[in-house]
């Protein structure tokens, strides 16, 4: 076995690796004999086949199986040997690559191009100016986080008379078209309608001034304009609710108005528990502006990721073999066209830039992620899907379970790592390089986000 390299120029290489029949032959002809041993042939004993007849029979593929395995294993070893940090997989190069005849050569050369990872060297001191944008807090949005705990908070409180934004509770009887009650129609009872919610004006009117024990008769599908919701409220089947065309008498046994909750220390106490330090207005509005700044950082951190990414690939100037590129991607991605790798084949180019910037990042800073952060990092991501159902008091053997069944998914325990490594290379930046604060609205950070 013999392999040479011959470097075309910086990024791309040429690898000659030579077998001779020296290098499988031993091999092939152990096989060989494994396989006479059990080999099942008309006419003759098991294991008694002509050793000739099965080298015959099976010879060749076992030759090409061990060449190809003898390639695979020499050249990773070559490339862990040389420390060759190269982009994608070998290709064998299509001009001088010789012919081959399985059936009668016994020495075999082969020639494989290779992409070499460019030296690239990234310079982050304090002489670089990256732009970090601050989000300010309005008293627009604190207004709308107080608004929002305040409705959170609320509650119905029975009144006199109905108003257009009250809800009503009361018992339904269908009627038939003469407006006499169906004895055996639909009949549900304390079913809670939102005034506000019905789409038909002339219905809602006479809903609105209604009192204890009035009576509305209308028809429940023209009022809503939506049978899936009328066959709930009504709790009839999806088909009876598709056909349903009558009018219903409908007797209000409750008004309830909707009121906010009222911002004083109760209040507080709900939302921060007994003990906290919240007693006033002002102590609420300050706590407010305080969680959304802490929640806007993580809006400028992001900001500031994507711009240093942007910011570091146009000013590293890194050289990429991009024809040898294309042809990898052509050769592992069989389903696509030529003409759909073109497309992509810029932000590729761009992803695989800031790999190798945040490669050397990783290594000049010595960074590293261990165990005790991905696990970390599962129970955030497990705790953030439970909140989306609105669950927040969580034991904490139920997360870790459900942190544990995250991290049984490789693809998911690689992302994980990947965007923990990808934090810390820009903790590395931000904290490396000067930053230019720059305080702007959120409306003007949103603009900025499209």
């Amino acid at each position: 076995m013999n392999i040479t390299r011959e470097n075309s120029d910086e990024v791309n290489a040429i690898i000659n690796l030579t077998v001779e029949k020296a290098d499988y032959e031993n091999t092939v002809a152990g096989k060989l004999k494994e396989y006479r041993q059990q080999a099942s042939i008309p006419g003759f004993r098991p294991g008694k086949a002509p050793a000739g007849l099965i080298k015959k029979r099976y010879g060749t593929a076992l030759m090409v199986e061990e060449v190809n395995k003898l390639i695979s294993q020499e050249l990773s070893k070559y490339l862990a040997d040389e420390k060759l940090n190269i982009l994608g997989e070998p290709l064998p190069n299509e001009e001088k690559q010789k012919s081959i005849n399985w059936d009668t050569d016994e020495d075999f050369e082969f020639t494989f191009d290779i992409a070499l990872a460019p030296e690239i060297n990234v310079s982050l001191d304090k002489r670089s100016k990256f732009k970090y944008y601050n989000i300010s807090v309005s008293d627009e949005m604190i207004d709308q986080q107080v608004e929002s705990a305040v409705s959170q908070l609320g509650q119905n409180v029975p009144v006199d008379e109905a108003k257009d934004n009250s809800s009503v509770r009361g018992n339904f009887v269908q009627l038939d078209d003469e407006e006499n009650e169906i004895t055996d129609g639909v009949k549900p009872e304390n079913v809670l309608l939102a005034v506000d919610m019905m789409k038909d004006e002339e219905i809602k009117k006479n809903f609105v001034g209604t009192k204890k024990g009035d009576i509305v008769i209308f028809d429940p599908v023209k009022a809503f304009e939506d049978r899936v919701e009328v066959g709930r409220m009504l709790n009839i089947s999806k088909e009876e609710a598709e056909i349903l065309n009558s009018n219903f008498k409908y007797t209000v046994t409750e008004i309830l108005q909707f009121e906010k909750a009222e911002l004083n220390e109760d209040l507080f106490k709900k939302l921060y528990g007994d003990d906290t330090e919240v007693k006033t207005v002002e102590d609420f509005r300050s706590r407010i502006s305080g969680e959304i700044a802490s929640n806007l950082v993580h809006s400028s951190d992001h900001k500031f990721a994507i711009d240093s990414r942007d910011t570091l690939v146009g000013k590293t100037n890194i050289v990429l073999p991009e024809a040898f590129l294309k042809r990898w991607l052509v050769a592992i991605n069989k389903e696509l066209t030529i003409e759909q790798i073109e497309n992509d084949f810029d932000p590729f180019l761009k992803d695989l830039e800031w790999q190798l910037i945040k490669d050397f990042i990783i290594k000049e800073n010595d960074l590293s992620v261990n165990n005790e952060e991905v696990d970390d990092f599962a129970k955030q991501m497990a705790r953030a899907q439970y909140n989306q159902y609105g669950i927040y008091d969580i034991p904490d053997e139920q997360l870790d379970s459900f942190a544990k069944m995250i991290m049984e998914k490789p693809e998911e325990t690689e992302r994980i790592y990947k965007k923990l490594y990808e934090d810390k290379v820009i903790s590395v930046v931000k904290e490396k390089v000067s930053l230019q604060k720059n305080e702007i609205s959120q409306e003007e950070f949103n603009e900025m986000m499209k």
